[in-house]
C-alpha cells in the first residue's frame, strides 16, 4: 500500500497519515455498536440496555450533520475544529465505557448523544479533507478509492477486535482498544493540512455559479458570512450528479441497515443459527476487495466515470443478493455475499468521488456530512423495518433487500435522464479540467 502511494505521488500532501488517521477514527466508530451491547450486558445483564445507548449514539448524525458541516466551512482554525470533533469524540467513548451500567440512565444517554453529534465528523467530514491532501488528477481518484478501503476495512476489523477482546478479558478493555484507536485518529489528524483543494483552482464555478464564496474568502472577510445550513441540503438538490447519488445510495441503505438482522435470519433458515456472522463477515471483506480493486485498477488505468461506477455497483450488489437469496447452504449463501460485498465495495468510492467532484467548495464538507447521515438514518430505518417484518421469510427478506439495490440503480439512471442537459449522451460535470469528469465533458454553461 505505501508503496502504491509513493508511486502515484499521494504522500505529498501527508495523504498516507490521513488514511491512518481515518482508519483509526473509523475503527473506533465501527466497534462501538457492538462493544456498547457487550459492556452493557456484562454489567446490567440486559442487552436492551445497550441497544437504547446505542440509539441514542446514532440518533444525532442526521441533525448534526448539516450543523458540523457548516462549522467546519465557518470555523478560523479548521485544524482545532477537526480535532476537537475527533477529541470529543474519543472522550465519549471513554466516558460511556466508565458511566454505563453505573451512572444514571439519562446521563449515559447524554454522554452518547454529545458523542453522536461528533459522528458526521468521523464519515463525512474527514472524506471532505482528501481533496485538500492530494492534487487532482487521476491520483485523487486513487486517494477515494483508499479512503473507502478504511470505511471496510474498519467494517470488518473493529467488530471482530472488540469480539475477541471482549472475550478475553471483558468488554471494558474492548472499550479502551476503541478509545485508544480515537486518540491515535485526533493525535495524527494535528499533522494534517487543512486548505483549498490541492492543485484545484475550483471546478464548481461552472456548476454552481451562485455558490456561497469559499472557505478562505470567508475567513478573509472576517467570517462575517457564509453558506447557511440549508447550502449544502440545496447543492444536494441543485447538482444533478449530487441529487442522483443522494437519493440512489439513501434508497440503496435501507437494504443495508436491513441486511445484518436478514443474514441471522437467513443463516438460522440454512440450519446455521451462529452463521449470521459469517454471512457479513464475508460481505465485508467482499466489500474491501472491492474498494481496494478499484484503487489497484484506477493506479494502471483511467478511472471508470463515477456515476457508471455507482450504477454497477448497485445492480452487482442486488443480482448477487438475489443469488443468495436462493442458496441451498450457509456456504453457498457467503460466497453469495461475499460477491455482493465485492460489487459494493467500489460504490462508496465512486460516491466519494461525485461528492468532491460536483460539491460547490463552500459547502463541500456540508456535502459530505449530510450524505453520511442520510445513509446512516436510511440504515436505521431498514433496521427497524426489517424488526416489523421479521416474522417473514428470510428469502423473501433478502429479495427486497435485493430489490432495493436494483431500484437505487434504476432510480441513479432515472434522476440523470430526466434532468435537463444530462443524460447518457450529455453527462454534466465539474469541469473539464476536474479529476472526476469525464473526458471531453463539460457543465452545462462551459464554454
Amino acid at each position: 500500500m505505501k508503496a502504491l502511494l509513493i508511486r502515484s505521488g499521494e504522500t505529498r500532501g501527508g495523504f498516507g497519515r490521513y488514511l491512518a488517521a481515518a482508519l483509526a477514527a473509523r475503527f473506533a466508530s465501527e466497534g462501538v455498536g457492538i462493544a456498547l451491547v457487550l459492556l452493557a450486558l456484562d454489567r446490567t445483564g440486559d442487552a436492551a440496555h445497550g441497544a437504547f445507548v446505542l440509539t441514542a449514539w446514532l440518533a444525532p448524525h442526521v441533525l448534526a450533520a448539516p450543523l458540523a458541516g457548516a462549522a467546519a466551512a465557518r470555523v478560523r482554525r479548521p485544524r482545532l475544529f477537526y480535532v476537537g470533533s475527533l477529541a470529543g469524540f474519543t472522550a465519549a467513548v471513554a466516558a460511556l465505557a466508565v458511566l454505563l451500567g453505573r451512572a444514571p440512565t439519562a446521563v449515559v444517554l447524554a454522554v452518547a448523544v454529545a458523542g453522536g453529534c461528533c459522528g458526521p465528523m468521523v464519515t463525512g467530514g474527514l472524506s471532505s479533507l482528501v481533496a485538500g491532501l492530494v492534487p487532482a488528477g487521476p491520483g485523487r481518484d486513487r486517494a477515494y478509492a483508499w479512503d473507502a478501503s478504511t470505511y471496510n476495512a474498519a467494517a470488518v476489523t473493529a467488530p471482530a477486535a472488540v469480539s475477541v477482546a471482549a472475550a478475553l478479558a471483558s468488554p471494558g478493555p474492548a472499550m479502551a482498544l476503541l478509545v485508544g484507536a480515537g486518540t491515535l485518529s485526533a493525535a495524527l489528524a494535528t499533522t494534517l493540512r487543512y486548505g483549498r483543494p490541492a492543485g484545484d483552482a475550483g471546478p464548481h464555478a461552472l456548476d454552481a455559479p451562485d455558490a456561497p464564496a469559499a472557505p478562505d474568502t470567508l475567513r478573509k472577510r472576517g467570517n462575517k458570512a457564509g453558506p447557511g445550513l440549508g447550502a449544502g441540503l440545496a447543492a444536494l438538490w441543485r447538482v444533478p450528479e449530487l441529487r442522483a447519488i443522494t437519493g440512489a445510495t439513501t434508497l440503496a441503505f435501507v437494504g443495508i441497515g436491513a441486511l445484518t438482522t436478514t443474514s441471522v435470519l437467513l443463516a438460522t433458515r440454512l440450519g446455521s443459527p451462529g452463521g449470521g456472522g459469517v454471512l457479513m463477515t464475508a460481505f465485508a471483506v467482499g466489500a474491501l476487495t472491492g474498494s481496494l480493486g478499484v484503487a489497484r485498477l484506477s493506479a494502471v488505468r483511467a478511472p471508470l466515470d463515477p456515476g457508471r461506477l455507482a450504477r454497477w455497483s448497485l445492480a452487482g450488489t442486488g443480482a448477487a443478493l438475489v443469488g443468495a437469496a436462493f442458496a441451498s447452504s450457509l456456504p453457498v449463501a457467503a460466497a453469495a455475499f461475499a460477491v455482493a460485498g465485492v460489487c459494493d465495495g467500489p460504490l462508496l468510492t465512486a460516491t466519494l468521488r461525485i461528492r468532491a467532484g460536483y460539491a460547490p467548495e463552500a459547502v463541500r464538507t456540508q456535502v459530505f456530512t449530510l450524505g453520511a447521515g442520510l445513509k446512516l438514518t436510511a440504515a436505521s430505518a431498514g433496521a427497524a423495518l426489517v424488526g416489523l417484518t421479521a416474522g417473514a421469510p428470510p428469502q423473501v427478506l433478502l429479495l427486497g433487500i435485493a430489490a432495493l439495490q436494483l431500484a437505487a440503480a434504476a432510480l441513479h439512471v432515472s434522476v440523470r435522464a430526466t434532468t435537463p442537459g444530462t443524460g447518457s449522451a450529455a453527462a454534466t460535470g465539474p469541469s473539464a479540467g476536474s479529476a472526476t469528469a469525464p473526458a471531453g465533458r463539460r457543465t452545462p454553461g462551459a464554454p
